[in-house]
């Protein structure tokens, strides 16, 4: 299993980025997956779920409206569209695959991550 995450960068306030998450090794559309975040000196926080079951997406409040979770299972992608940026969202960016078809807020629950991508909100 392999995912590996990208679309991470510089950008400024109010700005906008789109974060893929590549995955191999097994089949996409049977499980969950989740995007965290870890900010420096910070716990890694959980930012956005999309169930494989219902393709039903749930967001942390503090993205909720800015923030857009998506696959494609042909394509074997998970993404995330980020508009609005703060500088608040400013953290290391991890995709990861969760036990079964349904997502879950808790990092418990995920069994593989990729390696990050770093979002650098700032002007």
């Amino acid at each position: 299993v392999q995912l590996q995450a990208s679309g991470g960068g510089l950008v400024q306030p109010g700005g906008s980025l789109r974060l893929s998450c590549a995955a191999s090794g097994f089949t996409l559309d049977l499980y969950a997956i989740g995007w965290f975040r870890q900010a420096p000196g910070k716990e890694r926080e959980w930012v956005s779920f999309i169930s494989s079951s219902d393709g039903r997406p749930r967001y942390a409040d503090s993205v909720k409206g800015r923030f857009t979770i998506s696959r494609d299972n042909a394509k074997t992608t998970v993404y995330l569209q980020m508009n609005s940026l703060k500088p608040e969202d400013t953290a290391q960016y991890y995709c990861a695959v969760a036990l079964g078809p349904l997502g879950s807020t808790s990092r418990d629950r995920y069994r593989y991550w990729g390696q990050g991508t770093l979002v650098t909100v700032s002007s």
